[in-house]
């Protein structure tokens, strides 16, 4: 198992910007694909970005696609996920998460790990 810890959430006005990050530590973080959810209201936590254990590869929900920008430093072990232009609907709970490969996936059950989630909120 990993450990992870999201920072970086808190209140920000229509158009803002927030940089989250998630520390790592356990098994070797270079080593997993990793990713962003969030949970706004109810049980379901939604996809938001993913990126393989190198880096190279990135994908993303069409809701963030354009504003939010995932990346990992593999020296630090830590994962941001920069968020620009943000809009009330991107108000939620958002989570880390580490993957059991390092081939990217957006799949919630190929996730094995999780942070405890840090609250993002957007209103005028």
């Amino acid at each position: 198992q990993v450990q992870l810890v999201e920072s970086g959430g808190g209140l920000v006005q229509i158009g803002g910007s927030l940089r989250l990050s998630c520390a790592a530590a356990g098994r070797s973080f270079e080593s997993n694909a990793m990713g962003w959810f969030r949970q706004a209201h109810g049980p379901d936590r939604e996809f938001v970005a993913a990126i393989s254990s190198s880096g190279p590869n990135t994908h993303y929900a069409d809701s963030v696609k354009g504003r939010f920008t995932i990346s990992r430093d593999n020296v630090k072990n830590i994962l941001y996920l920069q968020m620009n232009n943000l809009k009330p609907e991107d108000t939620a709970v958002y989570y880390c998460a580490a993957s059991n490969s390092p081939s990217i996936t957006t799949v919630r059950s190929n996730f094995s790990s999780w942070g405890q989630g840090t609250q993002v909120t957007v209103s005028s």
